[in-house]
């Protein structure tokens, strides 16, 4: 059994029975909910041979998963969702706390200019190593949680260390510049540094100290699991957004903006993880959560296409095809839309122009730069 709290009340106990999954609410207040998904009005929830997808936003996939894999299956002779969630879960800091079997651990923390410094694989194994109890993140690349401490401020700050295997050679440049060009946009997006030697991506929690606030995924707030997270709509996420923000039309404004993004960098992994809602403790306030998991995907794949449907296709829709779309699901007239396109456009332009000269003083990023650029360059329908 896994017992739920927030603050040192205990609200909900979470359950396995054989192949079920049972949530038992132990105080029946609206505010005392586990998340958006699982308001407590009702006393049980029941999932009948599938994991709660609120708590698989917390297990690890691809890379990770393997990891657990091996170590939970010598320890036990078994792995499933249950086991690998009640231990990392005692080390989860957010607004909800858990207690299990498990034991929570302490963390040392590390520099973060050590980090930056020696990023070799020497390096990330031993951060795997040393936060592997911290590992509830999704997403299939090598990645690694670490708690370091920042020399100038002495603040603790808990980071995602991103590497990269031989398949998607140079990921954390590519994020790297992808990201530059959502926050040149003007919108939320995770800090985010380069290591040294282009190795690591270090990208900031950016609910890591602000424990009064959740964080679910479109994915969970649709009552999916994680092998539907390419079956869905950009249209649909816009609903969820529109239903549950305390600031719809700045979100949705938002949101357009990210889909715009998405399409013009030929980002074919904006699934309905890679979205989601942060809210605080009592969910007065409930809004858009920064943007994450950005790639130009195209550059590993040249035929890869949208993660999600819009308008019934995963296609690469071009400039009225994406206006249409702000028009008919984000609020927004014709006009409106047709502006926040063009900001997007010129932000791709601009960091296009930083990326062409990074290339020339980083030759080692010359094929994948330039897949890149030649992705944010073209319009059009695959």
């Amino acid at each position: 059994m896994i017992d739920i709290f927030i603050d040192n009340l205990k609200i909900a106990e979470f359950k396995k029975d054989s192949s079920n999954y049972l949530i038992d609410y132990k105080n029946l207040e609206l505010k005392n909910s586990i998340s958006l998904s699982l308001p407590n009005n009702r006393r049980f929830y029941n999932y009948e041979h599938r994991f709660v997808p609120f708590f698989e936003t917390f297990l690890p996939e691809g890379y990770l998963y393997e990891i657990f894999k091996n170590i939970l299956t010598k320890e036990y002779g078994y792995i499933d969702d249950y086991l690998i969630f009640s231990m990392l879960s005692p080390n989860l800091d957010g607004r909800l706390n858990y207690k299990s079997n498990f034991e929570k651990l302490k963390f040392d923390s590390i520099s973060k200019e050590d980090i930056l410094n020696n990023d070799s694989k020497d390096t990330f194994n031993m951060l795997l190593k040393s936060f592997l109890n911290k590992n509830a993140i999704s997403g299939v690349q090598p990645k690694t949680i670490a708690v370091v401490k920042d020399k100038d401020s002495l603040v603790y700050k808990e980071f995602i260390v991103k590497t990269w295997g031989e398949e998607f050679k140079y990921l954390a440049e590519n994020e790297y510049f992808c990201l530059k060009v959502f926050k040149k946009a003007n919108l939320d997006v995770v800090n985010a540094q380069l290591s040294k030697n282009k190795n690591f991506l270090l990208v900031e929690n950016f609910l890591y100290q602000k424990e009064s606030w959740g964080f679910e995924e479109i994915l969970s707030l649709q009552d999916k699991n994680r092998i539907k997270k390419y079956n869905g709509s950009y249209e649909q996420i816009a609903k969820i957004i529109l239903q549950f923000s305390k600031q719809k039309y700045e979100d949705i404004k938002n949101y357009y903006k990210m889909i715009v993004l998405n399409y013009l960098l030929k980002n074919g992994d904006a699934h309905l993880k890679n979205f989601g809602l942060v809210y605080n403790k009592d969910f007065s306030q409930i809004k858009l959560a920064p943007a994450y998991d950005i790639v130009t995907t195209t550059a590993y794949i040249y035929k890869d296409k949208p993660a999600l449907n819009m308008f019934g296709k995963k296609v690469w829709f071009k400039e009225d095809k994406l206006i249409e779309f702000g028009q008919k699901y984000c609020l927004l007239d014709k006009k409106e839309a047709k502006k926040l396109y063009l900001e997007c456009k010129d932000a791709v332009n601009e960091v296009a122009s930083e990326l062409k000269e990074y290339i020339k003083n980083n030759p080692h990023f010359s094929e994948i730069g330039n897949l890149m650029l030649k992705a944010w360059e073209e319009e059009w329908i695959s």
